[in-house]
């Protein structure tokens, strides 16, 4: 017992710290992103979604709220999460959604609930030993057939901080192995920004499908 309460300890104080950086710096990371074009990734959610719109789709790891916006804007019913209380007030006030303020770590998800996830740059701050059952917290929160989007910084499975955010830095191969453990079928992946060389293409960005439980 001992062992499992000092891991979650650990893992705790990685979550903290991590949403401790945003939160000092929440206005400035609100002006840096805003115009940013994700416009493919949120296609590639949606065309991929079954049945007809419009959809209930979780954003995951919301941040200021931008896409939620473009969600909304495109018809859908979008419901933010996301672990910074700064975020989750201005991802209210400037999208109108309902956001749920819930640590990644510590998730409370309605089951068979969505038709979509959006996790766009939010999956690679949890720790690997943590990620299984944030994965499997992800699929039970999905419709039957429903779909998962991520986009991560791509690496060689690197994993610890950068300052005082905690990251990890999955290849293709090791991130197909987490989603398809967890209970998911690949659709498609993709490298951005699109147009440049692959060695310049930082981010891997997948669709899956949810499978049997």
């Amino acid at each position: 017992m001992a062992d499992g309460q000092d891991d979650w300890r650990v893992r705790a104080g990685i979550s903290a710290r991590t949403l401790g950086y945003y939160a000092e710096r929440a206005e400035e990371f609100r002006a840096g992103t805003q115009d940013h074009d994700v416009s493919q990734n949120i296609a590639a959610l949606l065309r991929h979604i079954e049945g007809e719109p419009p959809f209930r789709i979780l954003d995951f790891g919301c941040g200021p709220g931008r896409d939620l916006r473009t969600l909304s804007a495109l018809g859908h019913l979008a419901v933010g999460l996301d672990g910074t209380a700064e975020f989750v007030a201005m991802a209210r006030r400037d999208s109108g959604c309902e956001v749920w303020h819930q640590d990644f770590l510590a998730l409370r998800l309605p089951p068979g609930s969505f038709d979509g996830i959006y996790a766009n740059a939010s999956l690679f701050h949890v720790p690997t030993r943590t990620l299984p059952g944030v994965l499997r917290a992800l699929r039970d929160s999905l419709k039957t057939r429903g779909v998962l989007f991520s986009s991560n910084p791509r690496g060689d499975n690197e994993e610890g901080w950068q300052g005082d955010r905690y990251g990890v830095y999955h290849d293709l191969g090791a991130w197909r192995g987490y989603l398809s453990r967890a209970g998911f079928d690949e659709l498609e992946h993709y490298y951005r920004p699109d147009g440049l060389p692959h060695a310049q293409q930082r981010w891997l960005a997948s669709v899956w499908r949810a499978g049997s439980r």
